[in-house]
């Protein structure tokens, strides 16, 4: 059984991301377990990628958590809304995967109390999921996940038919990495971010199962 410290172990950041697709992402909230499938995931690549919140080596206490040993959670605001990023190398290179999407697994119920919306526009987004998960401040920010109520886990999975993968969303303009193939997703899927819906795949969702 691998753990999430040989998954993150000695692996490339772009790597890690096309393998997080299909893993379930779960949060013991307050209000009960919320959880979902990642359908979505961008790499950020530290200090020398132009889009990173780490380039050129900035470090501040917002982005700190992304120094950390690789499992640290990066909460963090983007226009109003929360995000959640991961670290994911060693200690002190600040790379980091940002969790764009996911296809709800449990407490439905819960996400649509938390953010009322149906289908695919629950947690089609970053800040949606957040806002569907019941997550609105920053206190598990810079936290290891097994000290936390989140959870990747690695065993309950879902196979990816296809993955595809873009320019990043919404990245800053500056230096060279604005339209770099980073994000990754699982191609048909509608909780994908900007999904097309004729690229929808309404029967799979894109899963082999």
């Amino acid at each position: 059984m691998t753990t999430m410290a040989e998954f993150f172990s000695g692996r490339s950041t772009e790597t890690i991301s096309r393998e997080l697709l299909g893993k379930l992402l779960s949060y013991e909230s307050p209000k009960g377990l919320v959880s979902g499938y990642i359908v979505e995931a961008e790499a950020y690549l530290g200090v020398a990628d132009s889009a990173a919140h780490a380039y050129e080596g900035r470090r501040t206490k917002a982005n700190d958590a992304l120094y950390s040993a690789p499992g640290n959670i990066y909460i963090y605001t983007s226009r109003g809304y929360y995000a959640f990023d991961i670290a994911v190398q060693e200690k002190g290179e600040p790379q980091g995967i940002l969790v764009r999407g996911i296809e709800p697994k449990d407490g439905l119920d819960i996400m649509m109390a938390n953010r009322p919306k149906s289908g695919s526009e629950l947690t089609n987004g970053p800040g949606k999921l957040m806002q569907a998960f019941g997550v609105n401040d920053l206190h598990w920010n810079n936290t290891m996940l097994d000290q936390s109520p989140f959870k990747i886990d690695l065993q309950d999975s879902r196979e990816p038919l296809r993955i595809a993968t873009s320019a990043r969303i919404g990245v800053s303009k500056r230096g060279g990495q604005t339209d770099a193939p980073y994000r990754y997703f699982v191609a048909g899927n509608p909780y994908v971010s900007g999904m097309r819906k004729r690229d929808m795949d309404l029967e799979t969702h894109g899963w082999v199962k």
